[in-house]
C-alpha cells in the first residue's frame, strides 16, 4: 500500500482519510450484465489535513483527483475505506444524519457554467442551502443571501437576476457564495479556477485566501496548474494513476522533488522568460498513462519511469518519509533527486516569483478601485 499511514488521534486534524479506494464497476450487455473489470479510479489513499490548513492536491487529467474530492464529501460512496472528520466516520453516515453532516462539508465545482441551475435566481440558488438546513426564515433568508454576495465581492442586487448574465468569474464567485452559505468548516475547490481566464484566476484565488482567514476555512485544493497550488496550499499531494505519489511542504516540494513524475510534472511549467525558456531542460515521458482499468503491477508510473528499475515492475514502492514530512513512493527516490537539472530548479524558483508578483498586483489594483 503506498499510502500515508493515518494519524489517528491527532486533534490538529480535520480530516483523515485512511486507505480510500473509489472503484468502479465495469459491465457488458443490456438485460444480463456482466461485470468484465473494475475502474480503480482511486486506490488507497491517506493522508490529513489539519485545521485551518490548505492541501493541494495536483495531477494530470484522469489521475482521480476529483473523485477523490467528491469521495471524501460522500457524493460518491466510497468502495473501501474511511473519512474521519471531527472522530465522526462520514462513510458509516446514511439518511437524516449524512444530510445534517453536509452542513459542515462543502464543495466548491470546477464548472462554473454548470454547477449553477439556470431557471433559479441567485438569490435561490445561494438561500435554497439555508433553506434546507433551516438556518433563517423568512427575511432572515434574503437578508444572508445579500450578505454572502457582499463577502465575495457582488452586488447584493444580483440575487435578483439568473446565472446565464454574469461572466465565468462572477458565477465561480456565486458558486463560493453558495458553499459558504451553510457555515461549512472545510471546503473541496475542486479546480475552481481552471476555467478562468488568468487575470481573473488570481482574484478568486485572493478571495478564497481571504475567506480562509476570515472564516477559518479548511480547503482541499484540486488543481492542475502547479502555479496557482503554489500560490495558495501549505503542502501539497501529487496524485498518478490512482494513488498520491509525493506529498510535502509546497516550497519544498517545489524546491526539491523526489518523484520522478513530480520533476516532471515542474519542468513542463512554461514560465515568460525567453532566457529561462532557452536554457531550460525539459523531462520527456514517454508513452500515455496507463488505463485504471489495468493498471501496472508494482509502481504504477514504471512504464513512463526514465529511471525505472526492474523492482520497481515487482515490487509496489512504499510510502517513505524521507524527512521533515516529505513522503515520496520511489524506490529510488534519493538518487532521483540528482537528475533533477538545475536550470529546472531555477524554473521552480522562477514560477513561484512570478505568481507572487501576479497577486501582489491584482491585491494592488483591487484596494485601489
Amino acid at each position: 500500500m503506498t499510502s500515508l499511514p493515518p494519524r489517528s488521534g491527532d486533534a490538529a486534524n480535520l480530516i483523515e482519510v485512511q486507505d480510500l479506494e473509489m472503484h468502479f464497476p465495469v459491465t457488458r450487455g443490456i438485460v444480463f450484465q456482466r461485470r468484465v473489470g473494475t475502474i480503480k479510479a482511486v486506490d488507497g489513499l491517506s493522508f490529513s489535513i489539519k485545521k485551518g490548513e490548505t492541501l493541494g492536491l495536483v495531477g494530470e487529467s484522469g489521475c482521480g483527483k476529483s473523485t477523490t474530492g467528491r469521495a471524501i464529501l460522500q457524493l460518491y460512496r466510497p468502495t473501501n475505506g474511511h473519512v474521519i472528520f471531527e472522530g465522526q466516520d462520514l462513510t458509516t453516515l446514511k439518511g437524516d444524519a449524512l444530510r445534517k453532516m453536509r452542513r459542515r462539508v462543502q464543495m466548491i465545482f470546477q464548472d462554473p457554467y454548470a454547477s449553477l441551475n439556470p431557471r433559479m435566481t441567485v438569490g435561490d440558488i445561494i438561500g435554497e442551502p439555508i433553506k434546507v438546513h433551516r438556518l433563517r426564515e423568512g427575511k432572515a433568508v434574503r437578508e444572508r443571501v445579500d450578505e454572502l454576495l457582499g463577502l465575495v465581492g457582488l452586488n447584493s442586487a444580483f440575487a435578483n437576476r439568473y446565472p446565464h448574465e454574469f461572466s465565468g468569474g462572477q458565477r465561480q464567485r456565486i458558486g463560493i457564495a453558495r458553499a459558504l452559505a451553510v457555515e461549512p468548516q472545510f471546503v473541496v475547490c475542486d479546480e475552481p479556477v481552471s476555467a478562468l481566464d488568468v487575470s481573473i484566476q488570481a482574484q478568486v484565488v485572493n478571495l478564497l485566501e481571504e475567506l480562509q482567514q476570515k472564516l477559518g476555512l479548511t480547503y482541499l485544493f484540486i488543481a492542475h496548474d502547479l502555479s496557482v497550488v503554489k500560490h495558495i496550499s501549505d503542502r501539497v499531494a501529487v496524485m498518478y494513476l490512482g494513488k498520491i505519489v509525493e506529498l510535502s511542504e509546497g516550497a519544498k516540494l517545489y524546491s526539491m522533488p523526489l518523484h520522478p513524475y513530480t520533476q516532471a510534472l515542474l519542468s513542463a511549467v512554461p514560465i515568460p522568460d525567453p532566457k529561462v525558456e532557452q536554457q531550460r531542460r525539459r523531462i520527456i515521458l514517454e508513452g500515455d498513462v496507463p488505463s485504471p482499468l489495468n493498471p501496472p503491477s508494482g509502481c504504477h508510473f514504471h512504464t513512463r519511469c526514465p529511471i525505472m528499475i526492474p523492482k520497481c515492475k515487482e515490487e509496489e514502492p512504499p510510502f517513505t518519509d524521507y524527512g521533515d514530512g516529505h513522503f515520496a513512493a520511489c524506490w529510488r527516490a534519493r538518487e532521483s533527486a540528482e537528475l533533477m537539472p538545475t536550470v529546472a530548479r531555477k524554473q521552480a524558483e522562477a514560477i513561484a516569483a512570478r505568481i507572487a508578483a501576479d497577486i501582489a498586483k491584482v491585491k494592488v489594483k483591487s484596494k485601489v478601485g
